[in-house]
């Protein structure tokens, strides 16, 4: 049955390639940001809204649930895909490029989305051949803290689930690669804002203010030492400030500065460890310079940790499916992003894992830059190695 419903899946997917194709540029050309998905998230409703499944929003946001129930009882698999925008304008010659000023899917998310659907679309018409249930999480705003995935979790999206896969394509991967990696995997991250405060006054008599810039620049030197110094060398973390707000005039001492942060780690016990670090950095400068600081510290997501079994059997099934195009399926050690799929992975055994969409002419394209751009060829990978996990899933349970 299992060869049946594989040979089946595989062979209609190539026919809805360009469906694929036609769904992504749609959601690229009309992007929305995180909490702001409003219109993505009816668009995707719609295309449901005929087709023989159950579909429930799910969550504080626009958060969708899908579920395609096969003609036999058993396990519940559950696929995730993404589908907010970040707030980038869009700088290429893309036809299809973004319409609203000031957003653009600059993270592959619209790709995600697209093949969900159409993967979704292809299980339900096959659905005869399933021999249990295969949940479409469809989730918003993953790129902004707290993100989509924790609501959804806490309004059933994992009722009844047994496992959960994600897929993120990876313009940094060449196209017609996949690659995974067993137990933790991606980076848990924390963001802060502070403010230091002092006493504003003319630069000719600074002895008379408590100068808030210069408070603010040994911040910014001695928040590095955090890494250097107060980890085990063999600890993974990041301490990176992207945003110094000053502005001031030339010969006036600013009374206060507004700092943003950006800390990274490997390992739960890390977290704690830099972030009262901080803090104690913060309390040194309030002293020392006589200002004080208001910081306000968002420890979010969570260290993604892929089940190393569930995993294991992934990378097994993806090696024997031999699908074309795929040129290598290999280890890809950490990754340096962070993302909300490790709440799921906090609940059930998850693995999530990448697809290389690096354009034909080999250019760097980076995620969450301007120039973003992804081969369209990785989306029916993408669909084609999550059909082979569904397909590989249901026939061994």
């Amino acid at each position: 049955m299992n060869n049946e419903l594989q040979i089946a899946l595989m062979k209609k997917l190539d026919e809805h390639e360009d469906e694929i194709i036609k769904i992504r540029r749609y959601l690229h050309a009309h992007p929305e940001t995180s909490f702001h998905e409003k219109n993505t998230a009816r668009y995707i409703k719609e295309f449901y809204r005929h087709l023989d499944c159950d579909l429930r929003d799910c969550g504080d946001g626009y958060g969708i649930l899908v579920d395609i129930h096969g003609a036999r009882p058993g396990k519940c698999l559950a696929l995730r895909a993404d589908f907010d925008a970040l707030a980038i304008q869009e700088d290429n010659n893309l036809p299809f490029r973004s319409q609203n000023p000031g957003v653009m899917h600059a993270c592959g998310h619209d790709g995600h989305t697209a093949y969900m659907m159409v993967l979704a679309k292809c299980l339900i018409e096959l659905k005869e051949m399933l021999n249990g249930t295969v949940r479409i999480i469809h989730q918003p705003a993953e790129e902004v803290s707290p993100g989509g995935a924790l609501s959804m979790i806490q309004d059933g999206a994992l009722d009844g689930v047994d496992n959960v896969v994600g897929i993120h394509v990876m313009s940094t991967m060449p196209t017609g690669t996949i690659q995974l990696h067993p137990g933790p995997t991606q980076t848990g991250r924390a963001n802060f804002d502070l403010t230091f405060v002092g006493k504003g006054g003319h630069e000719s008599m600074p002895q008379l203010s408590h100068d808030a810039i210069v408070a603010g620049s040994y911040f910014v030197t001695t928040v590095q030492t955090v890494v250097s110094r107060r980890l085990n060398p063999f600890d993974v973390g990041s301490v990176t400030i992207g945003s110094f707000d000053g502005a001031g005039s030339y010969n006036a001492i600013k009374e206060s500065v507004s700092l943003k942060g950006d800390v990274r780690i490997m390992d739960e016990k890390t977290r704690g460890i830099i972030k009262s670090s901080i803090q104690k950095v913060i309390k040194g400068i309030d002293d020392s310079f006589d200002v004080h600081s208001k910081l306000k510290y968002d420890d979010n997501y969570p260290v993604l940790d892929n089940s190393r079994s569930f995993t294991a059997e992934i990378e097994k099934w993806l090696k024997e499916a031999k699908l074309p195009r795929v040129t290598a399926i290999k280890d890809s050690g950490f990754v340096n992003a962070s993302e909300d799929f490790s709440y799921f992975a906090q609940v059930v055994p998850s693995c999530f894992f990448y697809v290389g969409c690096q354009p034909a002419d080999g250019g760097s394209y980076p995620h969450h830059s301007p120039e973003f751009m992804l081969n369209e060829k990785s989306l029916l990978i993408c669909a084609k190695a999550m059909g082979t996990v569904v397909t590989n899933y249901f026939a061994l349970r």
